[in-house]
């Protein structure tokens, strides 16, 4: 048995070592290098760390080390876990305030549009259009009852455009395995709208690329629409068959009369296909159709916008620059600019017709005196504009830019400045920023929609297509400016979880969905406001021409 001296002994011996190893602890370096040092040597890791690391923790007992840690094992853990998940990327939300410059801005357009396509694709690949709410997809009457992927064929060029490679690829790959209107088409489809969209995307594909894949297929395509052709007068009818081959009309178009903005535009795709496989079958078709509307008496210089295609009348004297009428117009320019300016036949028709629209149609506003083109009805005037009908300040841009004759070009110019201001006026004066399908001058307002029935917006691109334009020829920041306007409008108003929708009335916020992403979306809107924050050599308007539907085709000079 130990003696009391010796326990004392043992005792002070003890007590000597528990405060040698407390103070040990207690005096190490407030630097955690050693710390790290063991933490990665445990999990089979040693990083050299650079000197200046400032992520230094202060471990002064050990409570505190354990916790720090077990922090530094759940980090590495949930890093580990990521990288062998594979998980992709989110998707970038757009940051609208990070957009300080024309870079920025272009930018944030170029992920709203990957926004908006990955949704697509997530939800409703394939199909012609997207519910981005319902998250399913979507078609309208115009694609009949098929699945034909018109978003795909749709945002293809803007896809190319931007840059968007995978995607691009992605959109290659489905339009070379599927698209096949033989075998997925289903009841009546629209010439005009399948030959805008699809024979003009897949063209476009064509002219940016050179693959002869997209050329087989729009060629496929305009085949299949060629018996709607068959009339007396060789004016075509607006629906068709693909199964049956068996066309027909409208029957609420003034008893069945074909209309001039769809027989009118498709001599852009239909000529330029021509020029390409050296069938002329497709040029002649829209020759006949140009021959027959030269010959034909146009009251007042106007042009209705029915015409029956089997005794070659036409039918209710409406006049329209907008809706039925619109892309008519277009079309005769473009055709013009696109041969080389060597179809002076198309470019005569279109100055005779924009000056007797000038004379009958143009109106100004009381008392802001905002310019625009009203409808005709008979000898009624309707003091109505179309969202529609604001394309064409960017066809009096287009057209004074290449006009010969400084006096009509400064005309022209002017007259497209003012188109340009009308319809910002529909916009500024909404809830949210965007304008409404149609808006009216009365004694009571002005640029304003009235009906119920025209408060809505669904996507459409006309107004900031007129801003591109006077924005390339005229360089005035106001116009970049108010396509910025838009971009901040769409984000705040028109995104939904997945994508973008349309509204049922601009005036009332909080905004009510129509849950539909148009295809045009894609086409168009993303498109004009990519292009309005690019440089002018992206798409150099002396190099290409858009259709109707914004898809380019190269200007052949040769």
């Amino acid at each position: 048995m130990l003696k009391i001296h010796e326990k004392y002994a043992v005792l002070c011996a003890l007590l000597f070592m528990a405060f040698v190893c407390y103070s040990t602890l207690y005096f190490l370096p407030a630097d955690d290098h050693l710390l790290r040092v063991a933490v990665a040597h445990s999990h089979g890791e040693v990083h050299d760390h650079e000197d200046g690391d400032k992520s230094h923790v202060h471990v002064r007992d050990l409570e505190e080390r354990r916790r720090h840690q077990v922090e530094r094992d759940k980090s590495f853990l949930r890093a580990r876990a990521e990288n062998e998940v594979q998980m992709p990327p989110p998707i970038p939300k757009p940051d609208i305030g990070a957009g300080d410059d024309a870079d920025g801005r272009r930018i944030t357009v170029k992920q709203m549009t990957k926004f908006a396509w990955d949704s697509y694709k997530k939800y409703a690949w394939g199909s012609n259009e997207l519910k981005p709410i319902s998250k399913k997809g979507h078609s309208a009457s115009i694609f009949g009852s098929g699945d034909l992927g018109a978003t795909i064929v749709d945002a293809l060029d803007t896809l190319y455009i931007m840059g968007l490679k995978e995607e691009y690829e992605d959109a290659h790959k489905w339009i070379e395995m599927n698209l096949d209107f033989k075998r997925l088409a289903r009841g009546d489809i629209s010439v005009f709208e399948t030959n805008i969209r699809f024979v003009g995307g897949l063209l476009s594909g064509y002219a940016l690329t050179r693959d002869e894949m997209y050329l087989k297929k729009a060629t496929s395509i305009v085949d299949l629409l060629l018996p709607a052709f068959d009339t007396p007068t060789g004016i075509p009818l607006a629906l068709i068959n693909i199964v049956s081959g068996k066309a027909k009309n409208y029957g609420w178009a003034s008893g069945g009369a074909s209309i001039l903005s769809e027989f009118g535009s498709l001599e852009l795709e239909f000529d330029y296909l021509s020029n390409l496989t050296g069938n002329d079958i497709y040029r002649n078709k829209i020759k006949t159709v140009r021959d027959f509307l030269t010959s034909l008496e146009k009251p007042d210089g106007l042009y209705p916008i029915y015409l029956n295609p089997n005794n070659g009348k036409w039918g209710q004297r409406e006049y329209s620059i907008g809706a039925m009428a619109d892309s008519f117009y277009e079309y005769l320019l473009k055709q013009y600019l696109v041969t080389g300016k060597k179809d002076t036949r198309t470019k005569k028709e279109y100055n005779e017709a924009i000056e007797a629209m000038e004379k009958k149609m143009l109106f100004s506003s009381s008392p802001s005196n905002l310019k625009y083109f009203a409808n005709l009805k008979g000898s009624r005037v309707e003091h109505k504009m179309e969202h529609l009908g604001c394309f064409c300040g960017g066809m009096f841009a287009l057209d004074a830019f290449n006009e010969p004759n400084a006096t009509r070009a400064r005309h022209y110019m002017d007259l497209a400045k003012d188109i340009g201001h009308t319809c910002h006026e529909s916009y500024r004066k909404s809830a949210i920023g965007i304008g409404p399908e149609a808006f009216r001058f009365t004694n009571d307002v002005e640029a304003v929609a009235v009906s119920s029935q025209e408060k809505y917006y669904i996507l459409r691109p006309e107004v900031v297509e007129t801003w591109f334009y006077l924005w390339r020829f005229t360089k005035d920041q106001k116009y970049r400016d108010w396509a910025w306007d838009v971009v901040q409008a769409l984000e705040k108003h028109l995104k939904v979880e997945a994508g973008y929708s349309g509204v049922k009335d601009v005036y009332q916020v909080p905004v009510t969905h129509d849950d539909t992403q148009q295809s045009f979306l894609f086409a168009e809107l993303f498109k004009y406001l990519y292009l309005i924050f690019s440089e002018d050599s992206v798409m150099d308007l002396t190099q290409w021409v858009f259709n109707t539907e914004a898809h380019p085709f190269p200007v052949r000079n040769s």
